[in-house]
């Protein structure tokens, strides 16, 4: 069996989907023995999309205090000729490299136009359900290439039972056509000496324990009502225990900015840009605690990883988190306001509480692995290609 994956996204900072490609990939890699797992496109065209990906981060950067570009607006009208471009370039490149393979993965949601079988990782359907948590060319891409997309699949990966439960309820797909693949905890993320910790802390010019919070500052993840939250708590509490903001600005950020500057930042927040990923097992492990207040997810990374840590998690119950996270952190609905605020107070105060919330976490964690998740997907690859495709490209 020979398939090849697109691995665009695993290039440069990565969220989400790259860390979900990256670790799929070296996960499928060392247990596909007698299968080739191969990926594209090569450096030339990895270099030209990180290109694109940063000018498109500082057109978002410049536009921060709008509510994102018009569909009408030149800015958009740049990132549509872009986009086409490169998905154009992207297409031409798959029909030349997809020549004897069996099978193509894209794992970003939309699939390019090929011949050949196809899968696709649909991560969420937050796109089609809530258009107002996205910049308007990412809505217009979806509503003009999703559904066809969706039409040259064979078979669908979802990242939890949630996002399973969702394909096949909105799109109308079929059950058996529908297979969830849990993500699991990047390598390296787990508990670590107070020692090392405090080390990197002080590198990184971070006070000895804080509230904190990991991801993109973008609508979904709902940050103003965290923040709103923690400058309500009183000031000695917020001096015991800052709140990190570890996360790049992302769409239509303008309101947690201004919020920030105006309110947030002398009481008590930090921000600290996008963290690198080798300093992550260290900051989460410094943390009092994870606060993650996401209105929708379909798996939710962050949380998952801090329970790996052994860390508390004060969540949100949107999405995909009840599922993956469930008794093993302080389920809060995401905007309940006064809730937050309330369990922030606790969080900060009460030792014996989060070591309550601790308990257990490291177990809860361990079921979530990438080689579960790469095993999960070779199975699906070989129910795709089939025995007789399998035998057909030996005898060749």
């Amino acid at each position: 069996m020979r398939v090849l994956v697109n691995d665009l996204w695993s290039s440069g900072a990565k969220t989400g989907i790259g860390h979900y490609t990256a670790q799929l990939m070296q996960a499928m890699r060392r247990q596909a023995v007698g299968d080739q797992i191969e990926s594209f496109p090569g450096p030339w065209l990895t270099a030209a999309h990180g290109l694109g990906r940063r000018m498109r981060s500082a057109l978002q950067r410049e536009a921060k205090g709008k509510t994102g570009p018009s569909p009408h607006g030149w800015r958009a009208w740049c990132v549509r000729q872009a986009r086409s471009l490169g998905r154009g370039v992207l297409t031409l490149h798959l029909r030349f490299r997809g020549a004897g393979c069996d099978l193509y993965h894209e794992p970003n949601n939309i699939p390019l136009a090929t011949d050949l079988p196809t899968v696709a990782t649909v991560h969420d359907l937050s796109v089609l359900l809530h258009p107002e948590w996205h910049p308007a060319d990412r809505v217009a891409e979806y509503e003009a290439r999703f559904r066809e997309g969706l039409g040259r699949c064979r078979h669908f990966l979802a990242i939890s039972e949630f996002a399973r439960q969702e394909l096949i309820r909105k799109l109308g797909l079929r059950p058996d056509r529908v297979t969830r693949t849990y993500m699991g905890v990047r390598p390296g993320l787990g508990p670590a000496p107070e020692a090392e910790v405090q080390a990197t802390l002080q590198r990184l010019g971070l006070p000895p324990r804080y509230f904190l919070y990991l991801g993109t500052i973008e609508p979904r993840k709902n940050v103003m009502t965290l923040l709103r939250a923690y400058v309500k708590l009183p000031a000695a509490v917020r001096e015991r225990c800052p709140l990190l903001l570890a996360g790049g600005w992302g769409w239509s950020s303008a309101d947690v900015a201004a919020f920030l500057d105006a309110e947030a930042r002398h009481r008590g927040v930090i921000w600290s840009g996008y963290l690198p990923e080798e300093h992550v097992a260290a900051v989460m492990n410094g943390a009092r605690a994870l606060v993650y207040p996401s209105l929708y997810e379909g798996f939710g990374m962050p949380p998952v990883e801090m329970l790996a840590c052994g860390g508390a998690v004060l969540c949100s119950t949107a999405g995909a988190l009840v599922e993956t996270i469930g008794s093993h952190a302080h389920l809060i609905d995401p905007l309940d306001e006064d809730g937050w605020r309330t369990a922030l107070h606790r969080a900060a105060v009460d030792d014996d509480w989060l070591t309550e919330l601790r308990r257990g976490a490291v177990e809860a964690a361990r079921p979530f692995t990438w080689d579960r998740c790469g095993a999960d997907t070779l199975a699906v690859y070989r129910t795709v290609c089939g025995p007789d495709r399998r035998e057909l490209r030996k005898a060749g």
